[in-house]
């Protein structure tokens, strides 16, 4: 398949809890092309009490790693967002420039406690429509509460919610419990994005092919089309996605 876009990654180095160097972020993205990857949005996570950088301090890191691989001949198309983990105050932070939408889209990738009651991942999704963007929950299928609420994932996206979630939750890479909440996922197609949230080299590495041809083999081409190529590039041109595929 090609034009396979990573929309969720922290390759972005010194940034958060995945790359510590440039040296592993080229390594990563090295694999990443490899595996047939042309696009990546670069998503440290901005979570109070843990590491994380002011979103207008990023861009000299992209830039630098744009042109190591210019020199190396990686080619991938680098974009920049965040993760966001959802709190009070988040929107006045986007407001202020502090945190990210995805490739300066509308479209906004949020997390939230794995934990967290349902009524406080809807209200927080809420939240985020009403100042305007569009919400991406990020690796939707770790929210348990989320998931095994009757209608729960139907509601998210009847509201505008987008769902993302892990291809290596597909994979099988996260114990079966998970792979099955996945799967139910896929066969009821609410999903919208496959992502690697990539942190390192190992268990989180950047690869997404594999993935992508088991879902065009169970789900269809088109479907699998949909989340790994045409979805993601509608968020880089910031154009409206089918909430219902």
């Amino acid at each position: 398949m090609e034009n396979i876009i990573d929309i969720h990654s922290h390759i972005l180095p010194g940034a958060d809890d995945g790359s510590d160097s440039f040296e592993m972020s080229m390594k990563m993205l090295k694999c990443a092309a490899d595996d047939g990857i042309s696009g990546m949005i670069l998503t440290p996570h901005n979570k109070p009490g843990h590491r994380h950088m002011h979103f207008s301090k990023l861009t000299s890191k992209i830039d630098k790693l744009r042109e190591m691989m210019s020199e190396e001949n990686i080619n991938i198309e680098l974009h920049l967002g965040s993760e966001l983990y959802y709190r009070s105050g988040i929107l006045e932070e986007m407001e202020e420039d502090m945190a990210g939408t995805l490739a300066g889209s509308r479209y906004a990738l949020v997390e939230f406690n794995p934990l967290e009651d349902y009524d406080y991942i809807r209200n927080g999704i809420y939240s985020l429509l009403m100042g305007g963007y569009s919400p991406v929950l990020a690796h939707a299928e770790r929210y348990r509460n989320v998931c095994t609420t009757k209608y729960g994932v139907d509601d998210l996206i009847e509201m505008g919610c987008y769902i993302q979630v892990n291809a290596g939750s597909i994979m099988g890479e996260f114990g079966s419990k998970t792979k099955r909440f996945v799967k139910n996922m896929l066969k009821q197609r609410q999903v919208h994005f496959v992502a690697t949230d990539a942190h390192d080299l190992g268990k989180r590495a950047p690869y997404l092919s594999g993935c992508a041809e088991l879902i065009r083999k169970k789900y269809g081409e088109d479907y699998s089309e949909q989340l790994f190529c045409k979805n993601p590039l509608y968020v880089i041109r910031d154009k409206e996605i089918v909430l219902y595929l």
